[in-house]
């Protein structure tokens, strides 16, 4: 590994929240030491998980890397983590990684490089991703850039807290993360940011995710995303959409309704499926997408699972990458 070496670089902070997850834990600082660039602190904010992480990082050597490990005395949510994290920080840029992610070692290098080549009106660059599921890869690069807070109000996908490097001055003036949203947090966050500064893509999938099929997991929290996070988050950007135009406020709220009723579905909550899929195609009756996602959904679980399986396969077939 060869690292840049300059006093003069910034310093970056990385946020690392964490919880209960020990081996994911030493794979995602290996990739923050392993990073080309040289001037980063990492802060670890253990959210009280039942093996400390300061005992699962005992073993690791960070030569190279200035570590701070925080722990909190009860469990608080990966906001407040990444919260406490960004009030202990000090560096210029600001990035986040999950626990069960990792990073290409030239993303940090990459990100910086891409803030030095923009004006000063830039206040967040993100990254693509790769996403590794237990049986298939899928590939996602962004190109949206400049003012997005119009396109993200229609529902235009920017990645997640993982992806994203974000100005020290522009959270000042965004606000944390807010710690209302049990989900969404980042959907909420990254608007908030659009709001105060233009957006930079590194087209590149420096980022790995991973995530087990839906079929795998027990449960994505639906019920707490359709009884909190989804009318919080109409509540506070629906009139922010209406400032748009009529048309961005339809487009908002289809967007925000089919997003929940995906979850819906996903998670087997097929009446609430229906619910919301139907409710989004009476905001914008002619997008495609939401017709076909609304067909499935009418099918209840025979024709979800079908569905599903299509798309499964078809993952495993395609090696191309997803452009948005």
């Amino acid at each position: 590994m060869t690292r840049t070496r300059n006093i003069n670089d910034p310093l970056v902070s990385v946020v690392l929240p964490t919880y209960k997850r020990p081996d994911n834990l030493r794979n995602a600082v290996k990739s923050v030491h392993n990073q080309t660039y040289d001037r980063i602190e990492l802060i670890v904010v253990d959210d009280h998980s039942p093996t400390p992480a300061r005992d699962t990082l005992d073993s690791f050597t960070h030569s190279d890397t200035n570590v701070e490990i925080i722990r909190h005395n009860e469990n608080r949510g990966a906001n407040e983590a990444r919260n406490t994290g960004i009030r202990e920080s000090n560096g210029e840029y600001i990035a986040f990684l999950d626990d069960d992610d990792d990073w290409d070692p030239v993303k940090i290098e990459k990100q910086v490089e891409a803030f030095r080549e923009a004006g000063p009106e830039v206040g967040v660059v993100y990254t693509g991703s790769k996403y590794v599921y237990d049986d298939y890869e899928r590939t996602v690069v962004f190109s949206l850039e400049g003012q997005v807070t119009e396109q993200i109000l229609r529902g235009r996908s920017l990645g997640e807290f993982t992806t994203i490097m974000v100005r020290r001055d522009v959270i000042r003036a965004a606000g944390l993360p807010d710690t209302d949203f049990p989900s969404w947090q980042d959907r909420d966050w990254l608007l908030r940011l659009s709001c105060h500064c233009e957006f930079k893509p590194v087209s590149e999938p420096l980022t790995t995710r991973r995530r087990v099929t839906e079929d795998s997991r027990i449960s994505d929290n639906f019920e707490e995303k359709r009884d909190i996070s989804y009318p919080l988050f109409v509540e506070k950007h629906r009139e922010l959409a209406a400032e748009y135009g009529w048309r961005c406020e339809r487009a908002f709220m289809a967007a925000t309704t089919e997003s929940l009723g995906q979850e819906a579905l996903k998670n087997g909550y097929y009446s609430d499926a229906r619910k919301y899929l139907l409710k989004s195609l009476r905001y914008q009756p002619l997008d495609r997408s939401r017709l076909v996602y609304s067909a499935v959904a009418c099918g209840g679980k025979p024709t979800y699972v079908a569905a599903h399986t299509i798309v499964r396969l078809l993952h495993r077939c395609r090696t191309n990458t997803i452009h948005k």
